[in-house]
């Protein structure tokens, strides 16, 4: 009999890799993949544990699948990733609908896990945190098919007092170089025309299996692989940007003057007591440093408000700091208190009130930043990306090299010429948003970002 299985991926771009991969086991296996959730004989949640609401968007999603084993042909419900390896047991004793618990680490086995719940056991498969990704794992996109993540690392060292992660996915692993690439490769055959680099910390890669850092080496491999045409960086720790990360990115068209750095905080007191590696001083020095060098560099980071300790002048620090450094895009999150974290036996927590009020202030602030920094690319032309089209008026969207998938704007442009979805466009702005662009596509020859 070929099982129908379906799958709701949750959480960041790291996990959607695991379940894209889960997803190629499973079709490679001759398990048919489906959309519909009322339409699995399984189905999987690849769940994420990193912040409440996380955990809770987790749990929803899991007690909403679950009534498909009443009312539904559901045989099998699976839960996934983080949430499952930090919370199995409370998991399998609170919900006794999930019928197979899968680890970060052990998400290859998912047919074993399929089987053993098939035949009606309680199955959990949880602990391999030594487990590094292999490239030659079947993959199935859940993107795009023009884009595609590459998770060239799993695990953490940095043990920041507020994160889990370290605990859930263990010590820093970097995959070999030639993996990657024969990964990026085989991506590049399927049509994927920008690929993206994730990992915990992308800066920290190679330091554990070559003895140093080897992202800038890594880069330079993979700008020579001909049909791939956007490389983008994501989750590069301050500490780990070095001269020649920057001379590589400035010196190479295909990587995407675009970088995501995560800060979280501006005074250098919150910072120690994060367990940050760098102090304000050194980040508005990077700053300057990467916008001295590459001038339309594009700069994404995460801040956390309410951090315990945070009193009103460290806030008003963060305040100035967002004012003064004038970032692209910003992520501003309330201090979530995960147990078993240092920063959650940490005194003086702050009220849920406060944090929400704290995060709306950044918010608003960004957005005045976000609004004049659009504006200024009205008139300029940008290679564009197409994602999609709009059902009325030819208007079709995508992203410059300036926007991340998902989670910064989009470009919205007209167009009386035929668009090939996947393929670039070039677009000149004419209307600017606090987070999208309005534009028409051109077909004359003037140069584009």
């Amino acid at each position: 009999m070929k099982y129908t299985v379906g799958i709701v991926s949750l959480g960041c771009a790291k996990n959607l890799v695991d379940t894209e991969t889960m997803l190629g086991i499973l079709s490679e296996k001759g398990y048919q993949i489906v959309i519909q959730e009322e339409a699995a004989d399984i189905l999987i949640v690849n769940t994420c544990g990193f912040i409440e609401s996380a955990k809770q968007e987790s749990i929803n999603i899991i007690l909403k699948l679950a009534q498909y084993k009443k009312n539904g042909r559901c045989k099998a419900l699976i839960v996934a990733g983080c949430l499952a390896e930090r919370y199995r047991e409370e998991l399998q004793n609170e919900i006794p609908e999930i019928d197979g618990i899968i680890g970060t680490g052990n998400f290859y086995e998912i047919t074993k896990v399929i089987q053993k719940t098939l035949r009606g056991e309680k199955y959990l498969n949880y602990g391999n945190q030594d487990y590094l990704f292999k490239e030659n794992l079947p993959r199935l996109l859940a993107t795009p098919s023009h884009t595609a993540y590459i998770k060239i690392a799993d695990g953490c060292d940095h043990f920041c007092t507020y994160c889990i992660i370290p605990y859930l996915r263990g010590r820093y692993r970097s995959r070999k170089i030639e993996d990657i690439i024969n990964e990026a490769e085989n991506l590049s055959r399927k049509g994927v025309k920008e690929i993206i680099i994730i990992a915990q910390d992308i800066g920290e890669y190679g330091k554990d299996i070559y003895g140093e850092y080897k992202l800038a080496h890594l880069l330079k491999e993979l700008v020579k692989i001909k049909k791939i045409q956007w490389i983008r960086l994501l989750y590069v720790y301050p500490e780990n940007i070095t001269d020649e990360l920057i001379q590589v990115i400035k010196n190479n068209d295909k990587i995407c003057n675009y970088i995501d750095i995560p800060l979280q905080h501006s005074h250098n007191e919150i910072l120690k007591k994060m367990g940050r590696r760098i102090t304000k001083e050194e980040i508005l020095s990077l700053i300057k440093n990467l916008r001295n060098r590459i001038p339309d560099i594009v700069i994404r980071t995460s801040l956390i408000v309410g951090f315990p300790g945070e009193e009103k002048y460290h806030f008003q620090d963060l305040l100035n700091f967002v004012k003064k450094i004038q970032l692209d895009h910003i992520g501003v999150f309330p201090y979530s208190m995960e147990e078993n974290t240092p920063a959650a036996q940490f005194p003086n927590q702050i009220d849920e009130q406060v944090k929400k009020l704290r995060q709306d202030r950044v918010m608003e602030i960004q957005q005045s930043i976000s609004l004049k920094k659009n504006e200024k690319k009205i008139g300029k032309i940008y290679k564009i990306l197409v994602e999609g089209k709009e059902n009325q008026n030819n208007i079709y969207y995508g992203r410059s090299y300036e926007f991340a998938p998902d989670i910064d704007g989009l470009v919205y442009f007209k167009s009386d010429i035929p668009i090939t979805i996947g393929e670039f466009y070039r677009v000149r702005i004419n209307k600017a948003f606090e987070y999208d662009l309005l534009g028409d596509v051109i077909n004359e020859n003037e140069s584009c970002k």
